[in-house]
């Protein structure tokens, strides 16, 4: 019965973890990295073929990402998530392939001009498609019974429409008799009181924790009224003559925006611009708009589902435009009366949202309003802390647009909001697993814990491995950084050479299963070119 944690172990994104128990592998989360990668993630430790379960604690790319990638690799198991998760990977794990064909096509189109090797995108659509066909949809809180030795419950974490908390059960025969733990795994937990959803739920018993940091070190601002937040910077930037860029998750973050900004022209906030044009620019958001009115009795909570059962949406207001087509996007661009542009991706790094920052990053009338937390290495990042120019679509652009945060606005909970959660269990777990936060917020935050409530806490590495019979740690992921820093210059050539080499790494691994004669054919070509250049 052994535990390895994958991903998002000293970092934020990338969710992964690893279970074996009797004969049965198990991920929970599969999720891809967003912004720099600051230690070698350790890779599934098993063929993507026996993997027999995935369980997803919710719909965001960094915890469900990498699915259709899992699939493209031989995975044919079932995947348990709720209703409203299933929902939305649906259109959330399509849209990433599409964005990942896409780019490997604009970035082949250059490196065919430049002599570079073709880039090979992670997964395409039919991967997609096709692991969308292995999905099982779960309710809240019915204890599920997968297979023997395997029992899970789905809780709502408060942080997504249908995120959720997973409790499980796993028993083995040891040979003296049937050991049983029970696991919890946090998922991401919303710091309460948000539009549209509930708040978590809090859950009283397990013999090991595993659990998000992402604000493990540091406490949200009081809440301000966030409708007379946002109508204060409408009101700027419209009396400037610019417009307002929302770069959001199109999941979650647009919902909560297009609530608000409903507030704002319910309660007129801004006699001034009484009609004014508010533009989500996103299909992927118009979809999960949608799906968000098909959970209104599992996931809203009592404020929503009262307006909704007085016949008013929530998230619907006059001057609301959903442009779908590409065409429909670029014609806002084309439009001069000020208006607010919800775009994705919500850290800027992909997705229509790069082509409104292009068109706005200059002016000085214009405001970026960001929203949401922005991964460090990221271009959101770097817009919130100060960069004078950026690049997009290979064109440097110089930043004069003025560029707002809204404090307070968090999908996560605050350390206060975290310790809480924690705090609820009783006993107390053999210990608490500290993941999903930037590097030393993870060491920070079980510091905390352990300080606070006494609980025997561990920020793992990517690599490290629990028996969870035992308690015992049986392996130890490195903990070299990616990338060290140097005083030299980066040489482009050598940065080359290195890229080339990955590329072999990646053509080798899709080998796997092929005759014995052509790998070893191939093994002795890359055989022959190493003696040719080794020195």
């Amino acid at each position: 019965m052994k535990l390895e944690f994958l991903g998002a172990a000293h970092e934020v994104t990338g969710s992964c973890h690893y279970l074996e128990f009797a004969d049965k592998h198990v991920l929970v989360d599969c999720g891809m990295e967003q912004g720099p990668d600051l230690y070698v993630n350790q890779e599934i430790p098993v063929n993507a073929s026996t993997i027999d379960y995935v369980f997803v604690t919710h719909a965001h790319i960094d915890h469900s990402g990498l699915l259709p990638m899992l699939y493209n690799h031989g995975f044919r198991g079932q995947i348990f998530t709720t209703t409203a998760t299933h929902q939305l990977c649906e259109i959330m794990l399509k849209d990433s392939a599409h964005i990942q064909m896409f780019e490997a096509e604009w970035k082949n189109r250059k490196a065919k001009r430049a002599g570079k090797p073709e880039v090979v995108p992670l997964y395409d659509m039919n991967d997609a498609v096709g692991v969308l066909g292995h999905f099982v949809s779960c309710d809240y809180h019915s204890v599920i019974n997968v297979c023997e030795g395997l029992k899970v419950r789905f809780v709502d974490a408060g942080h997504l429409l249908g995120s959720s908390s997973i409790e499980m059960w796993i028993s083995e025969n040891t040979g003296e008799g049937v050991e049983e733990r029970k696991i919890v795994f946090s998922g991401d937990i919303g710091p309460g009181n948000r539009p549209l959803i509930k708040d978590p739920e809090y859950l009283t018993s397990a013999d090991y924790v595993v659990m998000e940091s992402t604000y493990g070190d540091r406490t949200h601002e009081t809440p301000p009224d966030y409708a007379v937040e946002l109508a204060r910077v409408i009101r700027d930037t419209f009396t400037r003559g610019g417009n307002l860029v929302i770069p959001a998750f199109s999941v979650g973050r647009t919902q909560e925006m297009l609530y608000f900004i409903r507030r704002i022209k319910t309660e007129n906030l801004l006699p001034e611009f009484q009609n004014f044009e508010v533009y989500v620019d996103s299909p992927l958001a118009v979809e999960a708009t949608t799906i968000f009115g098909k959970n209104v009795q599992d996931c809203f909570d009592d404020t929503a589902l009262a307006l909704v059962q007085q016949g008013i949406n929530p998230i619907g207001f006059p001057g609301l435009r959903m442009a779908i087509t590409s065409d429909e996007s670029k014609m806002i661009n084309f439009n001069d009366k000020p208006k607010v542009i919800l775009s994705a991706s919500g850290m800027c790094e992909a997705g229509r949202i790069r082509h409104h920052l292009k068109h706005n990053l200059w002016r000085k009338d214009s405001t970026i309003l960001f929203v949401g937390y922005q991964v460090p290495g990221t271009l959101g990042n770097m817009l919130l802390n100060g960069a004078k120019e950026v690049k997009l679509f290979g064109e440097t652009i110089e930043v004069q647009a003025k560029i707002e945060n809204l404090p307070g606005i968090s999908g996560h909970a605050d350390v206060n909001q975290l310790t809480k959660w924690v705090s609820m269990f009783d006993p107390k777990p053999k210990r608490v697993f500290i993941v999903h936060g930037e590097d030393k917020v993870t060491e920070q935050f079980a510091a905390h814990i352990h300080e606070e409530l006494g609980l025997e806490a561990y920020a793992p590495f990517s690599g490290d491995a629990f028996d969870l019979l035992t308690g015992a740690c049986v392996a130890q992921g490195s903990r070299e950084a990616v990338e060290k820093k140097s005083t030299r210059a980066v040489n482009n050539i050598f940065a080359r050479l290195v890229a080339a080499g990955e590329r072999l790494m990646t053509v080798i691994r899709k080998c796997e299963g092929m005759p014995n004669r052509e790998l070893g054919k191939f093994a002795d070509q890359i055989n022959e070119l190493c003696n040719k250049w080794e020195r």
